[in-house]
């Protein structure tokens, strides 16, 4: 099980946000799953879910909402298990934050049932997602409920923050603009699409980060276990897209994929853990899929 620095400070106005602009989604890691079995298995348009582009009004940042106000140490995650979710959003950026010249942490806004962004209005079936048009991860407090009951994964700690680290992971293309590139180009699919390269290198970020997360003294991540490891394998595997038509529909169809096979989003998300390098992390390169 992930081992927390007790003494570790968290940041808890992290948690929270504030929204304006516009932009498109990125759905990726465990977000947008419940709408990608909605679209393979009923035919529902995803766009009916996140409705389109709406620009909702500002709302105010800096303060963070109940129950994380109370999470400033990494003990309180034993006391509070809502905590976890500080912790991981402050290792993240952490590392994000020495690691690419001129990062600026974001906001982490929970949510249950549906929320405003300035990507439009998404509903829980979304999942985890992260808006470009407000530079903001929207979490759904129960996908990892999901996770482990709809779609197989083992679930714990490193599972979720492995889906946390893939939405960073988004963060970091729209900074350095390789989700721009790929989403100017229109929706695509197929294994060897922009979509799922841009996916998967989402998956070898998170990948990255957890290389880097135990070796931060200031990390309120003191240590992972090679159980730890597994479960975020396992949870990148479960988020495939061969297995979750599998599993929701009996067979696969590899044009219709958006995020990549079981077996690639492990290949990627180890790459990224075993080199601890961003740079290795390219999955446009000719021959990388």
């Amino acid at each position: 099980m992930v081992k927390y620095r007790d003494n570790a400070q968290l940041d808890p106005s992290q948690m929270g946000g504030s929204r304006g602009g516009g932009g498109k989604i990125a759905i990726g890691g465990g977000a947008g799953l419940i709408v990608l079995i909605l679209a393979l298995v009923l035919g529902i348009n995803p766009g009916d879910l996140t409705g389109g582009t709406t620009s909702p009004q500002a709302e105010p940042s800096g303060t963070a909402p109940a129950p994380y106000q109370q999470c400033t140490k990494g003990a309180d995650i034993s006391r509070d298990r809502e905590c976890r979710f500080v912790a991981y959003t402050n290792s993240i950026q952490s590392y994000w934050a020495g690691a690419y010249d001129g990062y600026q942490k974001i906001q982490v806004v929970p949510f249950t049932g549906q929320v405003s962004t300035a990507c439009g209005t998404a509903s829980s079936a979304v999942g985890p997602f992260y808006c470009p048009g407000d530079t903001t991860v929207y979490l759904d407090t129960g996908f990892f409920d999901e996770l482990t009951s709809k779609l197989g994964a083992k679930g714990g700690d490193a599972a979720e923050a492995y889906v946390f680290a893939h939405e960073f992971g988004h963060h970091i293309q729209n900074l350095t603009g390789v989700m721009g590139k790929v989403q100017s180009q229109g929706q695509q699919t197929g294994p060897k699409s922009g979509g799922v390269r841009l996916e998967l290198q989402a998956d070898c970020y998170a990948g990255v980060w957890m290389n880097h997360t135990t070796k931060d003294p200031n990390s309120p991540i003191e240590s992972l276990t090679q159980d730890d490891l597994n479960r975020a394998v396992d949870a990148a595997a479960a988020v495939g897209d061969d297995r979750i038509q599998e599993r929701m529909q009996g067979q696969v169809n590899p044009e219709s994929w958006t995020h990549g096979s079981a077996a690639n989003r492990q290949k990627w998300l180890q790459k990224g853990f075993e080199t601890g390098d961003p740079n290795s992390c390219d999955t446009f390169a000719s021959g990388a899929l």
